[in-house]
């Protein structure tokens, strides 16, 4: 079901969706408004977003809050701001965006021609929509479009850091090895030449058999993972199944590319990077084991494509999305901290203070489990 929450003015109109075959069918106006909002990532594409929904939705749950021109008499305008949403109820009753923990980046879509209305009408829904639950904006890049609603919040927020992403200059590949110190830098460089030595060619996949590559691709990463700790989710059908219906329509679209790794006519890795207008990001890969015994550099082979790809696609940054793994920073990487934007009202302003001590009480934790892993490599 959907409704009209309110109009503002003669101009705008929001309105709330809670039907699944509506966000279904919101896919080309979706589209359009996602061309139109610069800060937006594929983790806010109308593909990604319905795939997640469809393989992680909870029905009853779907709260997409819709901003469009008011239209004429009888007709739907065209959408200025989408934030899409789904309610949960623990540990506290609160708005999230849909994409869940596979997606590095939540964020809502503004047109960036009306961004500044379109803003404050996405606002004042939002306001309607806390009456009973906290608005929870995690892993908000700094410069997405929510910080703006995030301005016009007429009542209690609260902003809290959330995870680190490590980011480098969309230059190619030599640029990035410029980049180290003299000695790292010739070593990469003898890494490019010794994979090409060693025969390993790559190729994009095709849009018609970007289900296969990343059959292969989740194929690989389980196994170059085997006995090892992996995120559990990875190797979930439910993944894989959203992984193959997003990314096709995203290839399609130019929105990510999929990169095959091939030696002695098989393949042995495959690299999926996520692009947009201001970066892109390296999201996933799965490397045979063959590779790394034959004393191949997988981080030179897998930047060197994600470089080119980045160049290619005239993309603003290449991130190495989330995570402090020491390996990213051999690139000399820039940290971008995510944001989480905490929005509520009086009657549920304490929420705030709740989320803010479970928050602080984390990483805590997290700080004397690592005294204590320092202090026990030290007496080793």
């Amino acid at each position: 079901m959907s409704g009209v929450l309110q109009a503002r003015g003669d101009t705008l109109r929001v309105e709330l969706c809670t039907d699944e075959r509506e966000f279904a069918a919101l896919g080309p106006a979706w589209g359009r408004l996602y061309r139109r909002c610069a800060a937006a990532t594929p983790f806010q594409s109308h593909a990604w977003l319905h795939s997640w929904w469809t393989s992680y939705g909870r029905p009853g749950r779907l709260r997409l809050l819709l901003v469009r021109d008011s239209g004429a008499l009888g007709e739907r305008g065209e959408l200025r701001a989408a934030a899409p949403l789904m309610w949960v109820r623990r540990p506290l009753p609160r708005l999230v965006p849909l994409g869940g923990a596979i997606s590095d980046f939540g964020d809502v879509l503004l047109d960036d021609g009306h961004a500044g209305p379109a803003a404050a009408a996405l606002a004042d829904a939002l306001w309607t929509a806390a009456c009973t639950a906290l608005i929870d904006f995690r892993e908000v890049r700094p410069g997405s479009a929510v910080e703006r609603v995030y301005e016009h919040w007429r009542g209690p927020r609260l902003r809290l850091r959330d995870s680190l992403c490590l980011e480098l200059p969309a230059v190619p590949m030599e640029e990035l090895m410029a980049r180290l110190p003299g000695v790292k830098a010739r070593r990469a460089r003898a890494q490019l030449r010794k994979l090409t030595a060693m025969g390993v060619t790559r190729r994009t996949a095709p849009p018609g058999e970007v289900g296969a590559a990343l059959r292969r691709l989740l194929a690989l990463h389980r196994l170059q993972w085997q006995n090892r700790r992996v995120t559990p989710e990875h190797l979930r059908e439910r993944f894989a199944t959203h992984l193959v219906r997003a990314v096709g329509p995203l290839v399609r679209s130019g929105d990510a590319v999929v990169t095959e790794f091939l030696l002695d006519g098989e393949v042995v890795a495959v690299d999926l990077t996520l692009l947009a207008p201001r970066l892109a990001g390296c999201y996933l890969y799965g490397v045979h084991p063959l590779l790394r015994e034959r004393k191949a550099d997988i981080a030179v082979m897998l930047l060197d494509a994600c470089a080119q790809a980045t160049v290619t696609g005239g993309c603003g940054a290449l991130s190495l999305l989330r995570g402090d793994e020491p390996y990213k920073h051999r690139w000399r990487p820039e940290p971008v901290v995510n944001q989480r934007l905490l929005l509520a009202r009086r009657r549920t302003g304490p929420l705030l203070s709740v989320v803010a001590c479970a928050v602080a009480a984390r990483n805590h934790g997290r700080e004397l489990v690592r005294r204590c892993k320092e202090q026990g490599g030290a007496r080793n």
